[in-house]
This record gives structure tokens, C-alpha cells and sequence, in this order.
């Protein structure tokens, strides 16, 4: 079926649900600078480049589906956060949204620390150069060998998250001869504005010690009574792809009261405290997120007006970020298989990837935008859903979006921001191969991580 010959899919926005598009775009090849990488451009022949290398090349090369991240916007945003909250402040890299031992030398190479929550996230950074004391280990449910791989490695800090854990800690500190330092991580009841199950600081979940029973004051007596501990701060985290700042403003709030509280009872003053990370990105025209600079200002501000009302020094602020590094700086390349129009709803666009590649969307709910960047077009717009190839029904990559009507079998699409948890979450469902990630920088491209084969699929199954 010839572009011009194919169906097209209704036209109008009415029959999207609330909170989603509410017309079609104007112009269907015009790419939002807001969800797009730095060096996302369209070529003067209409096809979509990155790094001055257009998608059909990097498809040729790379096939698809496959995750294309921006090495330049990468640093560049690294950068700026490094630059944002100077030398009295620590940026640890979160590692969870994307970790592979490029993005960990270039972290290294911009003046970045890194946190980490497993053994594995451990060993990649350790293997990439990763000064250990610049590592922050995390986690609700470390294990012994987790534990005593963060310590005789020299980790900077390991973030404490229950009793259990603060005696198991010390334990194994003294037992290898150390004095490990480490934060107390509090629940300070703060339900951020965001999804139900990335919410990390109301009581009501796993992460963390309840600070308003008076737990999180009591861990605080057992780290500075126990030698193996040399408890150095307070650590929040209050949820993910957050706008507001009202929420830090709170947990801040809620944290230094506890730092007054620990100076008053035990007469030290704990030198640190680390917010967390959670601040957004734009995952559609309609985010707004804030830049570094703002929010290393506001930041800055509230802690020190909460502290200098408490009669406190100002700690050093430590944050977290990794969605708002790397998430904006990746999209995920598709080519378009199986079109099917369903009369009086939407088409159905189905790609060679789906949720093993992007669970966010059936997880979270989460919301993405799509173009067709193989090419350009003139045709009308077409409400789409996006899917996978999987064997579910929630295999959905973007729920409600436009694409031209004479999209067709072969044209490539790409969804933009895509650097953050699309391929740390990525999985095997179907025995689908996991893409690979191509960093892109000046018009040369590579593989950081290899795509999967059957071969590797195949050397793990030895029954």
C-alpha cells in the first residue's frame, strides 16, 4: 500500500481523554526543543539528526529498536549542575535512571559523585575509575556482601535505612578494622505531587525511617553509640518527577528541626544533609521543569533560612540527580511495523520495541511524545497510540499522541526522553533482545552497551 493509499486514523482531539493533547499540532515535523536533546535537529532533507549524524544512518548501522543519547547534552547538563551548586554543595549522580561505565567516566570526567543501590551499580562504577569515596550507597534491603563490598571498597557514604540495618553496618565496619561514614535516611511525610508508587516520602512505604514517631531520632541515638558508624547526616528523598519545591520546602523544614533536636540531646551538630533528588523533566510540551540554577537557589535558601531560624550552621546540601541528567539527553529510536485504523477512535502504530524497552508507560502511566523522524510530511495528523509487539494489552510505549495520516510500514519514529529508567528497567518479556545504547558526540557515533543477542539469551538458559 502506497504512503498516499493508507487510511488514516481520526483526526480529532475530542476523543482523547482529560489532561492529555487537546489539538492536534500545527506542525507535525516542528520537534519541541523542550523534550529533545541538545543537538536534535532536522536535516535540510527532513530527516531527524543527533550529534550531525541523521537517523537512518544510525539506523542503517545500529538497527532498531535502539537508545541514542546525546554524549554532548549529557555532560552539558552534568555540568550545569555541578556549576550550580559549587563548592559547597555535593551533586551525586543517581545511578538508577541509566548506568554504564561510559556514563560513569564521564560523570568522573565533569566533577560528579554517584550513588548506587546494588552490588552490580557498585562494580560498574568501581570498573569505570569511579574514586570510591566519591560513592554513595543506597538501598532499603542491602545484603551482608553488599555491605561489606561498599565498606572494603571505601565508599563515602552508605545511606542507613532501618535498625536492622544500622547494627549490620557497624558490625561489619568494625569487623574489617573501619569507621564507615553514613547517613540516617528519614520519611518525613512529605507525599510529593507525583505518581502513586515513585512517592517515596509519606509513611506508608518501604523506604526509610519514620521521623514523626520518633523513630528516625532513634536510629540517630543508636549510629552515634555504635564505633563502626561515624554518622555525618540526615538523608530525604520525596519522590519523583517533581515540579513543585513546595515539597522540599517542607522536608527541609522537617530535617533541620531534626538536626536541632540531635544537637540539643547529644550536642553535635551533624555537618550534612541530602535532599534527595526527584525534580522533572519534560516528557511532553506541557512540562515545565525548572533549571539547576533555580533549583540550587531555592534549594540554598531554604535550608539556610530554616537553619539560621533553628541557631544552626548550615550544612553542606548534597543532592541527587539522575532523571534530570540524563533522561532529556536519550530518545528511543523504533521503526514502524503494523498500522491498524480503528474507525471513530485512534490508529494503532505498533514498532519493533515496546514495554521491554519502556515500561514506564504501563507501569507509571506515564506520558511521551512521539515523532516521525525518517522523514518529513504534509499529511493531515492522526490520533495514535504507540505500541509493542509484546503479548499484552498494556504494551503500550505512547498512549495518545499525532502522527502524519500516510504514515507507513518502515518509517522510523522516535520517542524523546528516554535516558532516564527506559533501559535500566528494560527486560527479556517475549525473550525480546534489549537494545542498545549509542553515544552520540560530533558526528561519531558508538555502542556503550551492546544489544542482546540470542547468543546471550541462550548462555544463561543451561537447563
Amino acid at each position: 500500500m502506497s504512503r498516499s493509499a493508507h487510511p488514516a486514523g481520526p483526526r480529532h482531539a475530542d476523543v482523547l481523554p482529560e489532561g492529555h493533547y487537546t489539538a492536534p499540532p500545527t506542525d507535525l515535523n516542528a520537534l519541541d526543543s523542550k523534550v529533545w536533546a541538545q543537538t536534535v535537529t532536522r536535516t535540510t532533507d527532513g530527516v531527524v539528526s543527533v550529534g550531525s549524524i541523521d537517523v537512518k544512518k544510525l539506523a542503517e548501522e545500529f538497527g532498531t529498536p535502539a537508545y541514542f543519547i546525546d554524549e554532548a547534552d549529557f555532560r552539558a547538563r552534568a555540568r550545569a549542575w555541578r556549576t550550580a551548586f559549587g563548592d559547597d554543595a555535593d551533586v551525586f549522580y543517581a545511578g538508577k535512571a541509566f548506568l554504564s561505565r561510559a556514563v560513569v567516566r564521564w560523570l568522573h570526567e565533569e566533577g560528579l559523585n554517584l550513588d548506587v543501590c546494588s552490588a552490580g551499580e557498585l562494580a560498574t562504577a568501581l570498573s569505570a575509575g569511579m574514586p570510591a569515596e566519591r560513592i554513595a550507597f543506597h538501598g532499603n534491603n542491602k545484603s551482608t556482601a553488599e555491605i561489606t563490598e561498599a565498606i572494603s571498597s571505601g565508599v563515602g557514604r552508605i545511606v542507613l535505612d532501618s535498625f536492622q540495618e544500622i547494627v549490620r553496618v557497624a558490625h561489619i565496619a568494625e569487623s574489617l578494622g573501619k569507621r564507615q561514614r553514613v547517613q540516617i535516611r528519614v520519611t518525613v511525610g512529605v507525599e510529593a505531587h507525583t505518581h502513586e508508587f515513585i512517592a517515596t516520602a509519606h509513611e506508608d512505604q518501604k523506604f526509610g525511617i519514620g521521623l514523626a514517631d520518633g523513630q528516625a531520632a532513634e536510629a540517630v541515638r543508636r549510629a552515634l553509640a555504635l564505633d563502626g558508624l561515624e554518622l555525618i547526616g540526615i538523608h530525604s528523598h520525596i519522590g519523583s518527577q517533581i515540579f513543585d519545591m513546595a515539597g522540599f520546602e517542607v522536608a527541609a523544614r522537617r530535617v533541620v528541626k531534626l538536626l536541632a533536636e540531635i544537637r540539643d540531646e547529644h550536642g553535635v551538630e551533624l555537618p550534612e544533609i541530602d535532599l534527595g533528588g526527584g525534580l522533572g523533566i519534560a516528557y511532553t510540551s506541557e512540562d515545565d521543569p525548572s533549571e539547576p540554577h533555580e533549583i540550587a537557589k531555592a534549594l540554598h535558601e531554604i535550608v539556610t533560612r530554616e537553619c539560621e531560624s533553628a541557631k544552626l550552621r548550615t550544612p553542606r546540601i548534597s543532592v541527587e540527580p539522575g532523571r534530570a541528567i540524563v533522561g532529556p539527553t536519550a530518545f528511543t529510536l523504533y521503526e514502524v511495523g503494523t498500522i491498524k485504523p480503528l474507525d471513530g477512535l485512534r490508529t494503532y502504530v505498533s514498532v519493533d520495541g515496546g514495554m521491554s524497552d519502556n515500561i514506564r508507560t504501563a507501569l507509571y502511566d506515564a506520558e511521551y511524545t512521539v515523532s516521525l523522524v525518517s522523514r518529513v510530511s504534509d499529511a493531515e495528523p492522526m490520533l495514535v497510540r504507540v505500541v509493542g509487539k509484546h503479548c499484552e494489552s498494556g504494551d503500550i510505549v505512547v498512549r495518545d499522541a499525532f502522527l502524519p495520516a500516510d504514515l507507513a510500514p518502515g518509517d522510523l519514529i522516535a520517542v524523546p526522553a528516554t535516558g532516564a529508567y527506559c533501559r535500566s528497567m528494560a527486560s527479556n518479556y517475549n525473550h525480546a533482545l534489549r537494545p542498545p545504547v549509542v553515544a552520540v558526540r560530533d558526528g561519531e557515533a558508538r555502542v556503550i552497551v551492546r544489544r542482546e543477542t540470542e547468543e546471550d539469551l541462550l548462555r544463561l538458559d543451561v537447563g
